[in-house]
């Protein structure tokens, strides 16, 4: 079978950066499709995959729980398989050994005397020695492909820069919006990175058969710069103005932040600023462009070039600073519930007569307070949990309309109180909606 006309790539995109592997995915089947490829995808969700991308012939699998039996039935008719799953660090969502080598051990048994080429998409500087377990259990899952025995061909990219933001890139993007002053973080650090349209051209370049089995290239742009020479150009492409005024973050500033991030990867929340990727960009993200040449490829531009090549707009310089404000959007919403709740009960009786005082039953208005207390702190609670975090906002904008309509009902009188009770919950509604469209991955 032909592989420039008629190969079947199949992209696994489920577990990790989802929507990094789904741009990806998106680019590679836009170039494969020039050649009269065929696309299948497998993820965990068909049906929020088809949402997005509708063109792709979707599998529903969750990857981790695939046997090497499976895989072969999966696998078959197909000339090319593409792996662009990972994960960054362990948390609620993500387990970096599932991913990254349990994952690969299943896939390769299931493979085992096919002549399907394996293009595994890793990362620039992983070894066994690595500072972070990302790294090490990237490299141990590259090194199952080696010892395979299978046609493969590894690519390891540095930075990875999209028209979508997503980890790194969103991360960069966010700094170079933070406003008023530059805090520094890292600002030596070497970065290198790649274009997400070349990552894609070199993935089609080595599926089609053009690269030699077993090479292993990283792909990245020939020089690397400072960090913070890096986020100055994102900066300068946000079409944002020079910061006039600069400070460096102290180191254990940062670990506070990183310490934070980690615990909120525990809820399921994927923050770009976790301690593995803070130790990433400490030990810099650099890559040899060398070999990917070697093998046939060709050279990448420079992220200047890269940032020329998709101008930014009023869209990006609004995700940018959104980006900032979600967290703290979120943080907001959580400590009002739940202080709102744990005030009503500490002042239970106060609370209640609020409601007596004006005809209500003294037992209805003790459970209203205690209802709505406890709602108030379950509300609180469950919007820091990544996966009720949307649901949770949507309840509390019918929670604000219930309080607004009840209070107006039993108690107008509130809307002209001057500390305004009833007033305030405005705002409040409004923000729960705000996160609420700003908490969608894909």
């Amino acid at each position: 079978m032909d592989r420039n006309t008629s190969a079947l790539l199949r992209l696994l995109v489920e577990q990790g950066q989802w929507p990094w592997a789904l741009s990806r995915l998106r680019r590679v089947r836009s170039f494969s499709g020039r050649t009269g490829s065929q696309v299948a995808g497998i993820a965990r969700s068909v049906r929020k995959s088809r949402i997005t991308d509708p063109e792709v012939n979707w599998i529903e699998r969750d990857l981790t729980t695939v046997s090497a039996n499976e895989w072969r039935a999966l696998t078959e008719g197909a000339d090319v398989l593409v792996n662009a799953a990972g994960a960054l660090q362990d948390g609620a969502k993500d387990q970096l050994s599932a991913i990254h080598e349990e994952m690969v051990k299943n896939l390769v048994a299931g493979l085992e005397g096919s002549n399907v080429r394996f293009v595994q998409i890793s990362a620039a500087g992983v070894s066994e020695s690595a500072s972070t377990k990302f790294s090490r259990s990237k490299a141990r899952g590259d090194e199952l492909l080696v010892q395979s025995g299978l046609d493969y061909v590894i690519l390891r990219p540095t930075l990875v820069i999209g028209q979508q933001a997503y980890g790194g890139t969103a991360l960069l993007r966010a700094a170079a919006a933070v406003p008023l002053m530059h805090f520094s973080i890292l600002a030596e650090s070497r970065v290198q990175t790649i274009s997400i349209d070349d990552v894609a051209h070199a993935v089609v370049f080595a599926a089609s058969g053009q690269v030699a089995s077993g090479t292993i290239a990283d792909l990245t742009e020939p020089d690397a710069r400072a960090f913070g020479e890096t986020v100055a150009l994102v900066r300068q492409w946000l079409g944002l103005p020079p910061w006039r005024y600069s400070c460096r973050m102290p180191k254990a500033c940062l670990s506070v932040v990183a310490y934070g991030a980690d615990a909120a990867g525990w809820l399921g929340w994927r923050a770009p600023l976790r301690s593995t990727a803070l130790r990433s960009l400490e030990d810099g993200v650099t890559g040899d462009p060398d070999p990917w040449i070697r093998a046939g490829g060709s050279r990448f531009g420079s992220m200047p070039e890269t940032l020329a090549a998709m101008p930014s707009s009023l869209q990006e310089r609004w995700f940018a600073r959104l980006y900032l404000l979600l967290p703290l959007g979120l943080l907001t919403l959580a400590v009002f519930w739940i202080l709102s709740g744990l005030i009503g009960l500490i002042s239970f009786g106060e609370a209640a007569e609020v409601l007596t005082a004006r005809g209500v039953d003294a037992g209805i208005a003790a459970g209203v307070v205690l209802v709505g207390s406890l709602i108030d702190i379950a509300l609180g609670i469950t919007v820091l949990i990544r996966a009720w975090a949307q649901r949770a906002c949507l309840v509390m904008v019918s929670v604000c309309f219930a309080y607004l309509i009840g209070g107006s009902f039993l108690a107008p009188d509130l809307w002209y109180d001057p500390i305004g009770p009833l007033a305030k919950i405005m705002p409040v509604l409004v923000l729960s909606l705000t996160v609420n469209g700003l908490l969608d991955e894909r």
